[in-house]
């Protein structure tokens, strides 16, 4: 304090005392404090201070005991209040003096300057990675290319990259104060390496939230094999599963680099990875693969060698392969349909071998659409009446047949205008012979006969081809699928499926003026025959007896043959407890034989019981429930049960279902990574490493799974994968 009293009380000895002045606080203003209660004279800085400097001699009387000699403050140099500040810099007073600034100054203390900076170097570095993140997020994703041939600054085009990371500075000033120019050449987190660390922390965190899913619930294996551009044989690893909510899931898991395709390697790969991730052999529920040797062997085949290991691993031959086996089949065994896909591919590449052709085939259509059009035989709207391309027909690719074919019918005016004006082409350089070939065969009845047969009947196989793709698929409506397949094969084959079907020839025939030969007259079979059978019989006979029933029966026995599932009549049985068939032939005992029978290791024999009496008490509960009565798949009722909570009081019910809908049905999910793999590694990126390349395709798969996490997330685990010198 620095009161202004009336008088100061004096001190020192009688005749000689002496009083504090008030004038002194004007010489000494920063500092000078008088205490009324103990009548003494202090200094404020020093007594703050006094904790932070060491004492001296003498120190204490400033600022603990209080001064009051006042006969020893005067004009001259050894003023007492002058001694106590000191003559240097570096006096205890001048100390406290500086102590007390900085103090006073604390936000531009260089403690907080320096900590100001750290925090801006943070904000700076985590700017930085996060836009190397999103570049590299959105690169995987788009199955784009990271570098450039040329990075260099003076370079047009430094890569998808650098140019992505321009185009962010372009548009933000943030990133463009800080990036690439301005950023420290140890800190630009665009290197290479940073760009395969951040993939592999992506991969990374795919891979452990589909392993959190599965958890310890059992699961399928999904596996096939394919060479990429490179001629390396890679092999597709999916894991199926139904997650908590009852969903059937099929998740990529990785892509492995195998040396050779023998049993026992693919055995060592698979279960390495499996390990790896802390995956259980035991679990395994379920073995999905094509039919080559190496894979469904009995004795030295994968199926066999994980057999071995877990008993309860079924193997399942993928559906979509046995439909696509007996598509192929029905073609070579039949003479006449041979001959006519052999026919349909030259059609198609006679008519879309050039440019020229394309574009006579497109000016066709054309014409065709605007005659039709304008005589009201084709209706209007958005994305109708598109103009089409034909389709070439492959025995690899599922639903080409029915592709191309359809495609054929659909433009059969226009391919049949544009054979007949490359016929009657005497330009040099053309191909008169094969346009006369072609039309030749395209109007022939025969040709047509055959081309709306095959129509009808891949029409037919295609529902089940398409559901036997579909990740959620399972295996018992799988099996009702071939069956109704086989139902409609059956009715077409009938008589009046056959009367039906030739009407609609006729009907072609007449629309596309395409001559309809005598049924009554003798047909001349050309080519060897069986000495048992005629060389010479009516054209009716010929179409309705040796090729019509012929083609289908050829495709209900390789039906038969190919859904031949013996070792799962679990099955059909299981299938009696949709509810929305009534539960007719509904019996929980033989449901409990067959489960004792194939799952021993899931239900012991008190289980057992209590799964028979949860069945009954389910099958009431689900004829009086509305909400029930209309689930048609038993994938259905496993996800309702859940959405219900139903599946607490019939847990066992749940469990069973669950262990049926891991069962696989197709490797389509594999094949899709085959199809995005040809589009990562291509021609010019042949050279990429195996790791980067798997860590790509499974970001590009499963990449909706990144969107449970942040971008604090990857940087957390950034620092965990490589400690640096800078902060984040």
């Amino acid at each position: 304090m620095q009161p202004k009293l009336q008088n100061y009380k004096a001190s020192g000895p009688k005749g000689r005392q002496r009083r504090f002045k008030f004038s002194w606080f004007s010489d000494f203003p920063s500092w000078l404090e008088y205490s009324e209660s103990n009548h003494r004279a202090y200094c404020l800085l020093c007594f703050i201070s006094s904790k932070n400097i060491k004492r001296r001699s003498g120190f204490d009387v400033f600022t603990v005991q209080g001064f009051d000699t006042w006969k020893k403050v005067h004009d001259g140099k050894n003023c007492a209040f002058l001694v106590h500040i000191g003559s240097g810099p570096c006096s205890h007073h001048n100390s406290a003096v500086t102590e007390c600034c900085y103090l006073l100054n604390y936000p531009n203390h260089i403690d907080n300057i320096v900590e100001v900076a750290n925090n801006q170097e943070k904000e700076r570095n985590r700017l930085l990675l996060k836009t190397s993140i999103a570049a590299v997020k959105w690169l995987t994703l788009q199955s784009c290319s990271f570098r450039g041939h040329d990075e260099t600054p003076q370079s047009k085009n430094k890569g998808n990259f650098l140019e992505i990371l321009n185009l962010l500075a372009e548009f933000n000033p943030k990133i463009a104060s800080v990036i690439l120019e301005n950023a420290p050449q140890n800190a630009k987190y665009t290197s290479p390496d940073v760009q395969k660390e951040i993939l592999s922390i992506f991969a990374m965190k795919v891979r452990m939230h589909i392993r959190e899913e599965i958890g310890d619930a059992k699961f399928s294996i999904l596996v096939d094999e394919t060479c990429d551009v490179a001629k390396r044989e890679q092999m597709a690893l999916v894991l199926r599963f139904v997650d908590q909510d009852g969903v059937v899931q099929e998740r990529f898991f990785d892509l492995i680099h195998v040396k050779d395709t023998r049993a026992l390697t693919l055995k060592k790969e698979i279960s390495h990875v499996l390990s790896s991730h802390g995956f259980d052999v035991q679990n395994l529920r379920g073995q999905g693969y094509d039919g080559a040797s190496n894979m469904k062997g009995e004795f030295n085949g994968l199926q066999a060698l994980f057999l071995r290991e877990c008993p309860y691993a079924y193997y399942v031959h993928c559906y979509a392969h046995r439909l696509q086996f007996a598509l192929v089949a029905a073609t070579k065994d039949v003479v006449p349909v041979t001959q006519f896909f052999q026919h349909l591919l030259f059609i198609v590449n006679t008519v879309d071998s050039s440019s020229k052709r394309h574009d006579e085939l497109h000016d066709a259509q054309m014409v065709e659409l605007a005659c039709l059009l304008v005589i009201d035989e084709l209706e209007t709207g958005q994305g109708a009446n598109q103009i089409r391309s034909l389709k070439r027909p492959g025995d690899t690719r599922w639903g080409s047949h029915l592709g191309s074919i359809s495609s054929l019918m659909d433009m059969f005016n226009p391919v049949s205008s544009v054979l007949q004006k490359l016929a009657a082409d005497s330009s040099p350089g053309t191909y008169r012979a094969d346009g006369d070939t072609s039309f030749n065969y395209l109007t022939s009845f025969e040709f047509v006969f055959i081309l709306c047969m095959m129509r009808e009947i891949l029409e037919i196989t295609e529902q089940l081809g398409q559901a036997l793709q579909k990740k959620r698929q399972d295996i018992v409506n799988a099996i009702r699928l071939v069956q109704s397949t086989k139902f409609l094969l059956e009715e077409m084959r009938s008589d009046d499926g056959w009367e039906l079907f030739f009407c609609k020839v006729v009907d072609f025939c007449v629309t596309h003026e395409i001559d309809i030969p005598d049924m009554e007259q003798t047909y001349i079979m050309r080519g060897g025959r069986a000495r048992r059978q005629p060389d010479h019989f009516t054209k009716e006979r010929y179409f309705r007896v040796e090729i019509f029933p012929a083609t289908i029966d050829t495709q209900l026995t390789e039906l038969n043959l190919k859904f031949n599932e013996k070792v799962l009549g679990l099955l059909s049985i299981s299938a009696t407890l949709v509810p929305n068939n009534g539960f007719a032939s509904f019996q929980a005992s033989e449901i409990c034989r067959m489960v004792e029978k194939y799952y021993p290791a899931d239900f012991n024999k008190q289980e057992r019981v209590g799964l028979e009496n949860q069945l009954r008490h389910f099958v009431i509960d689900a004829s009086n429930s509305d909400d029930l009565k209309n689930i048609a798949t038993i994938a259905d009722l496993c996800q309702h049960l859940v959405a219900s909570r139903r599946a607490g009081t019939f847990n066992l019910i749940d469990r069973l279902l669950r262990l049926l809908l891991t069962l696989p049905v197709s490797t389509a999910s594999a094949e899709r990574a085959f199809s995005t793999l040809k589009i990562i590694k291509t021609r010019l990126r042949n050279k990429m490493e195996d790791e980067f390349l798997s860590n790509s395709l499974l970001v590009k798969i499963e990449g909706e799974i990144l969107e449970h996490y942040s971008y604090n997330d990857i940087i957390s685990e950034f620092r965990a994968l490589k400690e640096r010198r800078v902060e984040f």
